[in-house]
């Protein structure tokens, strides 16, 4: 039997550089999708230190207040006075933002399959490769040391919030280490990494003590600690300057955050602030959604769903499913019968996900997978039996 083996995954809150970058991104797309749902946008973000830098394309028939938008998200996460060193209602706020190129949209409003005389339809707004994983570690069937560690950084946001710790700043990082034992089953919690941005005066034991206390031990499930798990909070002994003020931050940096953390692949494009004529974002829902088919089917235990498209065609170029040999079939069997129950265009993704909605800031912290309480369509399991009758 193999030995058992260690795997970490970390999370940021809403009021890390990177995520406020993301949050602005997807409230500017949210924005749009609730006034023009055909509207194409591409928009990043950058912060630092007393700015906010809007850019990107945007093609609407509608106009958006991109620099309201964007202080009123800073304000929202917390960022609401200058003794934090960055205030959402006196940063600079730059927008550059121009219209979608003509050339990407050519291919975006017809597929080549479209303009070759075949089949009507939508191309793909890029090329690139996305990645779905699922796994039964956790009712969600996320990997269970990325779900602890968003559960980490969700609570440290509830009690700075809720005013259970009433001396936390926004600005804070988590970090989770599982034990597995040797057959990929996670036995126990090893290692817990807290960052808290705090007030000035306060000591480090209180906050060492609140932070287990009242974060840690409240978010992780007390059969997965024990006597031997390690705790490191704040362990450079001080975090007063945080967030923007000191750190800067743009759209798409937390990526293996947003998605599976290191658990799975991940294809390289981020998804805040994009559309979902953009595979980079559309796409990898579908990945999610068709792999937690197969695992809600009870046709493998783990499964990684690559798909591959081409700028401004409509089907994908290749389509990969690998269950690490947990399937009860093979995987060229299962990829069959995905082509035959999915369709896989991005036109059709944005239909049967319902795409052209504002749902996306919600989703631009703590994850864009297994967010079942946000009742996205992604994280439905309503293909399970049209995938078993496929194969039967």
């Amino acid at each position: 039997m193999a030995s058992n083996y260690l795997f970490t995954s970390e999370s940021v809150t809403e009021g890390h550089p990177d995520k406020v970058c993301d949050q602005i991104s997807d409230a500017v797309l949210d924005e749009i999708m609730a006034r023009d749902p055909q509207g194409r946008v591409a928009c990043e973000t950058a912060v630092c230190a007393g700015m906010v830098h809007i850019m990107g394309e945007i093609s609407a028939k509608c106009r958006a207040d991109i620099a309201e938008i964007a202080r009123n998200v800073v304000r929202e996460i917390g960022y609401d006075r200058s003794e934090y060193g960055f205030d959402g209602s006196a940063c600079a706020v730059v927008v550059s933002v121009n219209g979608q190129s003509p050339d990407i949209a050519l291919g975006v409003d017809r597929s080549l399959e479209s303009r070759d005389g075949g089949e009507p339809g939508e191309g793909a707004g890029n090329q690139g490769i996305m990645f779905g994983y699922v796994c039964d570690e956790t009712p969600e069937l996320m990997p269970l040391p990325l779900s602890l560690a968003h559960r980490l950084c969700r609570q440290m946001a509830a009690a700075r919030k809720q005013e259970i710790v009433p001396y936390m700043r926004p600005d804070g990082k988590s970090q989770v280490t599982v034990e597995y034992d040797g057959n990929r089953r996670p036995v126990r919690v090893d290692t817990v990494v807290l960052s808290a941005q705090h007030d000035p005066g306060i000591s480090l034991e209180r906050i060492r003590r609140d932070m287990i206390e009242l974060v840690a031990k409240a978010a992780i499930p007390g059969e997965l600690l024990d006597d031997k798990t390690k705790y490191f909070v704040n362990p450079t002994g001080r975090f007063v300057r945080g967030g923007p003020a000191v750190d800067a931050g743009l759209t798409g940096c937390k990526i293996i955050a947003d998605t599976y953390g290191g658990s799975a692949p991940h294809g390289g494009g981020c998804f805040s602030g994009k559309d979902p004529t953009k595979v980079d974002r559309s796409a990898a829902y579908a990945a999610r959604w068709v792999a937690k088919n197969i695992v809600a089917a009870k046709l493998a235990r783990r499964c990684q769903i690559q798909l591959a498209y081409a700028i401004g065609v409509a089907r994908p170029v290749s389509i990969l499913v690998d269950t690490f040999d947990t399937g009860v079939v093979e995987d060229a069997k299962l990829r069959a019968a995905v082509e035959q129950v999915f369709d896989l265009r991005p036109a059709a993704i944005i239909r049967d996900l319902d795409l052209r909605r504002p749902i996306y800031r919600q989703l631009a912290a703590y994850g864009h997978m297994g967010r079942e309480e946000l009742r996205v369509a992604w994280e439905r399991a309503d293909r399970a039996d049209a995938l078993r009758n496929a194969l039967e």
